[in-house]
């Protein structure tokens, strides 16, 4: 998710039009895509439930349709639930946003036997995109090898989530199932297990048309659950009004970003839906590797090589600066201690015991680095009281980035 101004470098079939609006708090994917505008919030209330929106020249009221995801935790996994669909995902998911560039090149052979290493550790959920480079192909290569290589035992607890991000064209029924037709062959698989959707620009409405389009999908066995990514608490209201039987929605979310813990868990304690989180240990930033260190000073401190450690640090200034992360990274550090493991084991902790929370995404170098260790740490560590509240209190010492920002998945859209 690198930051939006050299997003039109290497253009994509699923790039908005360059001429969208930017701004600092904008972080894309590296497959060079822009933003689109930011929509402010206007008191969204979630006492009445009812809500107008415009679509083409109609206006239509949208009545509440009362039904309620459910989500089934048990320590390594979780169940989300809208209805009769359900998925059971690792509650530790592995991210493969690094497959897509500018954290090194991958080999698919070593991507393969990495990705089997997760597996066989228990670490069996992994997250892609189609606009993530070679990621779908990758599980594709991995998902037969289990298939060849691993006992049903190990298949049947393999889930790959997907994300769609389209372009803002019209959402046809056959446009869409073209779309899902691809990810399909590249991953290898007759139904994907969940197919998570984007949508750029909230003042198009085809983004209703599209999740329809994946129901009807989802209804002919091609996709087992349909979900959100970046979606916002107002258009999370309007997907559900419409009847979408939505499982969860991804979005960013860290000690440093509270922001899913404001508007979003509202609605989400309401009608079930769960949230799977990115950037929970922002890119590496929240680690040993930059406890202590002075980024003013030119090559004093690691360098942030990486799209994600830019994108993140820019976080970090929004929040509050490197001062205040230094406090907050000190403060994990001495938890981490106490209890035998990482600061990044202790970040993501924190966030998968907050409410609404199903699973939390770390980012993977396939064939470059792994951290299968500090990963399984997350599922025997118990944080009490003393170290909540120590968190807490940093955390809170930050601004409000609903405030600065606006809310889930604004920082793609914001003019």
């Amino acid at each position: 998710m690198t930051p939006s101004k050299p997003c039109f470098n290497t253009p994509t079939p699923a790039s908005p039009p360059s001429t969208w609006p930017t701004t600092l708090y904008c972080f894309l994917p590296p497959a060079k895509m822009a933003a689109s505008l930011h929509h402010p919030f206007n008191n969204l209330s979630f006492k009445s439930f009812k809500t107008e929106t415009r679509i083409g020249s109609k206006s239509k009221k949208l009545g509440w349709k009362p039904f309620r995801c459910e989500q089934d935790v048990e320590n390594r996994r979780a169940l989300v639930k809208n209805g009769k669909d359900s998925l059971d995902i690792c509650r530790v998911v592995n991210g493969m946003w690094q497959t897509s560039g500018g954290w090194g090149s991958i080999d698919q052979d070593n991507a393969a036997d990495t990705m089997l290493r997760y597996a066989d550790a228990g670490l069996t959920t992994f997250d892609m995109a189609d606009i993530y480079g070679p990621a779908e192909d990758l599980y594709g290569i991995f998902i037969n090898r289990v298939r060849r290589e691993r006992p049903p035992e190990l298949l049947d607890q393999i889930r790959g989530l997907t994300k769609w991000v389209p372009p803002p064209v019209k959402m046809t029924s056959s446009y869409v199932r073209e779309s899902i037709n691809v990810s399909r062959k590249r991953m290898d698989v007759d139904c994907l297990d969940m197919l998570q959707f984007h949508w750029w620009d909230y003042s198009n409405p085809g983004y209703l048309d599209a999740l329809k389009h994946l129901t009807d999908l989802k209804e002919e066995g091609k996709i087992k659950t349909v979900a959100l990514t970046n979606f916002d608490t107002e258009r999370l209201q309007i997907i559900l009004e419409n009847g979408i039987p939505v499982v969860s929605n991804q979005v960013q979310h860290s000690i440093v970003d509270m922001r899913p813990q404001q508007k979003m868990a509202e609605l989400c304690q309401l009608t079930g839906v769960k949230l799977i989180t990115y950037g929970t240990v922002m890119g590496g930033l929240l680690s040993e590797k930059f406890l202590d260190t002075n980024l003013a000073i030119p090559f004093a401190g690691p360098p942030l090589n990486t799209p994600s450690l830019q994108k993140y640090k820019r976080m970090v200034d929004a929040w509050g600066g490197w001062s205040l992360f230094q406090a907050l990274l000190q403060t994990l550090k001495k938890i981490a201690s106490k209890h035998g493991v990482t600061i990044p084991t202790v970040a993501v902790r924190y966030i998968l015991d907050q409410p609404d929370v199903a699973g939390s995404m770390i980012g993977v170098r396939l064939g470059l680095s792994e951290h299968i260790q500090d990963s399984n740490a997350i599922f025997s560590l118990t944080l009490d009281n003393d170290d909540v509240n120590s968190i807490q209190e940093i955390s809170k010492r930050g601004k409000d980035l609903l405030r600065v920002i606006g809310d889930c998945g604004d920082e793609y859209r914001r003019a």
